[in-house]
C-alpha cells in the first residue's frame, strides 16, 4: 500500500507539487540539543513499547478499516503509530463488563481471531510476536509489534486447560481483576495454581484493578515480573486502579513494571499530569519498574509520546532512565518470561487441578 501511494505521488504534475509546497510548509524541526530533538533521537533507537491498547474491541463494529493508510474511524493506524514512535503494542483482549460470563470464552476467542486477522491484513506495518525475541524482530524490519493481551480472567472459565490453549494461540499476559479467584481476600489456592501455570507458559500477570490483597500475593508468588497494565500512582489520583506507594514500594522490590496510562481518568488529561505519575513511580518503585500504556482509540487524544519523553528530559531524567522506560524494561519482562517459562516445564508438568478440588465452597 505504501509502494502504491509513493507511485501515486511521483506521478503528479510539476505545477501541483509546487501549489503543495506553498500551501504545506513543513514543519520546523526542533532547534539542535533541545529536549524535542533528545526525545526524537532516543525514540529513534528506543521506542515506545506501549503497554495497552484497546484497538481490537474498537475494530469488531466497524464495517471497514484501513491501518496501512489510515482510513478508518479510530485513532489508532500505522502511520500514527510510527509518528509517535511506537515499536510494540500490547494489545488489549479485555471484554466490556456488559459481556455476560458464559460469553466471555467465545468473546475473547473472537477477539484473538480478529487480531491474527488485522494483523495478515497489514503486513508491512504489523507482526505478531510471542517473545523478547520476536519484538525486537519485527522493530529490525520496521514493524510495529503486537503483543497479545491481557486478556480477562473470565476467558478462562476457571480452567487451566482453556490457559493453555488461549497460550498457543498466542495470548501472553492474563488479567487477574473480576475472577473468583482473585477477589478482595487475595488469590484462593485455585488462583494461586492458576499464577503458578501461567509462569510454566510465560503468561504474564496484569494486577491492574485488583484488590490490594491479590496484588500483595501475585508479587510474593510469582516467579516471573508482573505486571499494572493501566496504574498510575494512587496518591496522586484516586483512580481505583492506581496503586498506592506502599503497592508501588512492593512492585519495585519485586522488579514488577507500572505502566502509566495516558488517561484523564488514571493520570489526568495533560502532558504535565503524566509526567507527574511517571516522576512519583519512579521515585517510589525505582526507574526499572516503570513504563507506558496508552488510551483506548475513540477516548480522546492522550499526550503523544515525544512531547512527554521532552517533558521528561526537560525535568533532568537521564537518557537511560528515557530509554529503559520506553523500551528496556518491557524487554526485561518478557525475556524474564521467556527463561522462567523454559525453566518451570522442565520441572513442572501441566497443572491438572481443578476449581472444585481447590475452592470447593467457591465452584
Amino acid at each position: 500500500m505504501a509502494d502504491l501511494q509513493d507511485e501515486l505521488q511521483s506521478l503528479a504534475e510539476p505545477g501541483d507539487l509546487l501549489d503543495t509546497a506553498q500551501t504545506a510548509p513543513l514543519a520546523p524541526q526542533p532547534p539542535p540539543g533541545s529536549p524535542q530533538e533528545r526525545a526524537r533521537a532516543l525514540l529513534a533507537d528506543h521506542p515506545v513499547v506501549d503497554g495497552h491498547s484497546g484497538l481490537p474491541w474498537a475494530l469488531r463494529d466497524l464495517a471497514w478499516y484501513d491501518l496501512q493508510l489510515g482510513d478508518s474511524g479510530v485513532d489508532t493506524d500505522v502511520l500514527r503509530l510510527r509518528e509517535g514512535r511506537v515499536g510494540a503494542l500490547l494489545w488489549s483482549l479485555r471484554l466490556p463488563e456488559r459481556i455476560e460470563a458464559e460469553r466471555a470464552v467465545g468473546a475473547t476467542l473472537e477477539q484473538l481471531d480478529l487480531v491474527r486477522s488485522v494483523v495478515a491484513a497489514h503486513p508491512e506495518g504489523l507482526r505478531l510476536a510471542r517473545s523478547a525475541g520476536q519484538v525486537i524482530d519485527a522493530r529490525n524490519c520496521g514493524r510495529v509489534a503486537v503483543v497479545l493481551g491481557p486478556a480477562g480472567a473470565a476467558a478462562l472459565d476457571d480452567s487451566l486447560g482453556i490457559l493453555r490453549v488461549l497460550h498457543t494461540l498466542g495470548l501472553r499476559v492474563l488479567t487477574l481483576a473480576g475472577a473468583s479467584w482473585a477477589g478482595e481476600a487475595g488469590l484462593t489456592r485455585f488462583g494461586e495454581e492458576v499464577l503458578r501455570e501461567m509462569n510454566r507458559l510465560g503468561v504474564l500477570a496484569d494486577v491492574s484493578g485488583a484488590s490490594d490483597a491479590t496484588i500483595a500475593r501475585a508479587l510474593a508468588l510469582s516467579r516471573t515480573p508482573v505486571l499494572c497494565t493501566r496504574s498510575a500512582a494512587r496518591s496522586l489520583r484516586a483512580h481505583p486502579d492506581n496503586l498506592s506507594d506502599a503497592l508501588l514500594a512492593e512492585l519495585g522490590a519485586a522488579k514488577g513494571l507500572c505502566l502509566v496510562p495516558s488517561s484523564p481518568e488514571r493520570s489526568g488529561p495533560g502532558v504535565q499530569d503524566v509526567a507527574d505519575h511517571l516522576d512519583h513511580v519512579r521515585a517510589i518503585a525505582g526507574p526499572e519498574c516503570v513504563g507506558l500504556s496508552g488510551h483506548d482509540p475513540g477516548a480522546g487524544a492522550a499526550p503523544g509520546y515525544p512531547h512527554l519523553i521532552a517533558e521528561l528530559l526537560r525535568r533532568g531524567w537521564p537518557e537511560t532512565d528515557v530509554t529503559l522506560l520506553t523500551w528496556g524494561n518491557m524487554q526485561r519482562v518478557l525475556r524474564s518470561a521467556d527463561f522462567a517459562a523454559r525453566a518451570a516445564r522442565e520441572r513442572r508438568k501441566p497443572s491438572a487441578a481443578r476449581i472444585s478440588e481447590l475452592d470447593p465452597t467457591d465452584a
